[in-house]
């Protein structure tokens, strides 16, 4: 949660201003910088080993991503409504408690 502060902060400030571009360029593009660059730099410097235990948190980054696909690309309004902002953000909820059951 600590480093997506800053990425919250500049998304609130440009959905207030209604810059809706700003909030889902942000998310997405921080996304695929941190999974494409982050992890590409960092298995050249050092192969990382996958542990098995993270096959869930991978398809919760696949489901999330095609849920995120389903909300913005199928409705013809183009719109992110505030259910599907409350759906997402139960959802978040949702799986932080599941990480901290699981331990």
């Amino acid at each position: 949660v600590g480093t997506s502060l800053p990425e919250l902060a500049t998304c609130v400030v440009a959905a207030f201003k209604k810059n809706s571009d700003i909030v889902i360029g942000n998310v997405i593009g921080s996304n695929i910088f941190n999974i494409f660059f982050v992890l590409g730099v960092s298995a050249i410097i050092k192969p990382l080993p996958f542990n098995e235990n993270l096959n869930f948190d991978v398809l919760v980054g696949i489901g999330s991503a095609l849920l995120l696909l389903v909300f913005l690309a199928l409705p013809r309004k183009r719109v992110l409504e505030r259910w599907q902002g409350i759906t997402l953000l139960s959802l978040y909820i949702a799986y932080t408690l599941y990480l901290i059951y699981r331990g």
